[in-house]
């Protein structure tokens, strides 16, 4: 099985990088199928092993890559710039990700009285919606999310309550 891995390491690690580049790209436009983020994921963890594998059968060769200034600048160029992501912008720290889940925080950083005409509902039909899905509900001034977080349950689980669906 370790020949396998050994001699397939080099193949498989093309394979990975190009289907990582292609959800990659797709992500970043924010086009394609809704599966690239899971796909790029997830095979990107996958993508971990053969290159391990990789790095084992060819040390010493790396190894020689470390005695000169090319390794030693990209590498310091790599770090630098996966760093200025990490930084803070300054601003308060908001949710990302696809404009769904924004939207999702944003409506969930509001009262049920606020949210219940946009869904359809009145006030009371919402909130007997969400007792029945075990939240418990307090002041009225409560956000959902606020809600979510004091009824021991999670932002998905409001969102599906909402929507009248399971999580």
């Amino acid at each position: 099985m370790t020949k396998f891995f050994l001699s397939h390491a080099t193949p498989l690690i093309t394979g990975l990088f190009i289907v990582s580049l292609i959800s990659g790209i797709g992500l970043f436009f924010h086009v394609g199928p809704g599966g690239f983020r899971a796909m790029h994921e997830w095979l990107s963890m996958l993508l971990i092993l053969p290159f391990g594998l990789h790095l084992w059968r060819n040390w010493r060769p790396m190894v020689g890559y470390f005695r000169h200034l090319p390794m030693a600048l990209a590498l310091v160029i790599s770090a630098i710039a996966a760093g200025i992501f990490l930084l803070p912008t300054g601003g308060a720290a908001t949710a990302g990700g696809p404009p769904q889940f924004r939207l999702a925080h944003a409506v969930l950083s509001h009262t049920p009285a606020e949210v219940a005409p946009g869904i359809g509902l009145t006030v009371p039909e919402l909130s007997a919606r969400l007792t029945a899905a075990g939240f418990t509900l307090g002041d009225a001034a409560q956000t959902l999310k606020d809600i979510a977080a004091a009824s021991g349950k999670s932002e998905a689980d409001m969102a599906a309550a909402l929507v009248g669906g399971d999580a």
